[in-house]
Parts: C-alpha cells; sequence; structure tokens
C-alpha cells in the first residue's frame, strides 16, 4: 500500500530552485521507485499548496490531492497520513522552527498525534543561524491576504484581520531535519549562545 504524505505550502521548484526543499525529497523518492501519494494542503490564505505544489507533483506523475487546511488534524487522526513533510524558514539551534505566513499551520500538523513521531523538516544548512525562534512570534504579515482574493474583497468592508507572520514549531515535536549535507535530529537543549571565555 502506498504511503501518505502530507505538505504543507510550497516548496518546489517554483518557489526556490532545482527540485526545490522539501519537495525534492518527494522528488528523489520517485525517481527511486517508491510508492506514495501527497496530500497537498491547500496552505491559506494565498493557497501555495493547491495553485503551486499540487501543479509540481503532478507534472511529475505523482500522486497528488489538494486537501482542505481545516481537514489535515482529522486525517491524521485517523491514521490516513505516515509522514507530514514542510519546508523550514528559520531553524534555531534549539531545534525550534519558525515558518513565515505562507506556511502558518506547520505547528498544528505536528502537534496531531499521528505525525508527532514522523514529522521532517526541509531546509539548506544556511537556516540555522538564530538562538531561538521565539523572536518570530509577533509579527504579522498584510491583512489583504486574509480579507481579499485576486483584488477583490471577500470579507465585509471595515472588518480586520488577524495574519501571523510566522508559527513556531517546537524542536520536541520534530523527528528529523533533511539538508543539503544530510540529516540531522533537533537538539534537546539550545546551544550556548555566549562566546567561550578569554584565553581558549
Amino acid at each position: 500500500m502506498a504511503r501518505a504524505v502530507l505538505t504543507h505550502c510550497n516548496t518546489g521548484r517554483l518557489a526556490t530552485a532545482g527540485d526545490g526543499t522539501a519537495l525534492a525529497v518527494l522528488f528523489a523518492a520517485a525517481r527511486a521507485g517508491r510508492r506514495f501519494t501527497v496530500l497537498a494542503g491547500e496552505t491559506r490564505p494565498l493557497l501555495q499548496g493547491a495553485r503551486l505544489t499540487a501543479l509540481e507533483l503532478h507534472a511529475a506523475g505523482i500522486p497528488v490531492q489538494v486537501l482542505p487546511d481545516s481537514a489535515a488534524a482529522g486525517l491524521i487522526a485517523r491514521g490516513e497520513v505516515d509522514l507530514a513533510l514542510v519546508g523550514a524558514d528559520r531553524v534555531a539551534r534549539n531545534g525550534d522552527v519558525a515558518n513565515r505566513s505562507a506556511r502558518t499551520g506547520s505547528r498544528s500538523r505536528a502537534r496531531s498525534t499521528a505525525c508527532r513521531s514522523s514529522s521532517l523538516r526541509r531546509c539548506p544548512r544556511s537556516t540555522s543561524r538564530c538562538p531561538t525562534a521565539a523572536t518570530s512570534r509577533s509579527k504579522s504579515a498584510a491583512a489583504e491576504e486574509v480579507l481579499q482574493w485576486a483584488g477583490m474583497a471577500i470579507a465585509p468592508a471595515g472588518v480586520g484581520a488577524r495574519n501571523p507572520a510566522f508559527d513556531v514549531t517546537p524542536g520536541r515535536l520534530i523527528t528529523a531535519f533533511v539538508t543539503d549535507q544530510g540529516c540531522s535530529t533537533p537538539r534537546s537543549k539550545p546551544r550556548s549562545s555566549r562566546p567561550p571565555p578569554a584565553g581558549r
């Protein structure tokens, strides 16, 4: 039976280069003859999963279905998702991951019981820079991303929007990071950011 892989946002050729980042894992698996299907989360508010990820996978001959974001947790709970594979915008040295607004919702996938032992992040090694990802939590993206679609208003005039720019997934909910230099596991404790004593 083919395994089911859940994706969120777009991490393929259209977003980066070559085979992309997280989607590169799926392209490589398909070329190696692995059998699997992909549930491409639609990824609101900009629908990168529905518009881009589904397009790239379909063009590559990989079976793909677009999944409403609100349906992901239910499928995971029923055991219909074997693996959650998402990109990472910022990987902190303590293993936490911050994803920008386009991928807000990654944390909810990782927290779903069936995916706690199977969430993978694919990212270039260079994304691991900051001590923690907590500083990203207060940033916001444009309200128009939520209130409009293709230039047309989809909410009543005068209504505001809350559109967090990042969500943070704790490293303890992530199984592994797949990088261009191989796989690694999140650290359970942050590495000290203090400089070494003088003379060492």
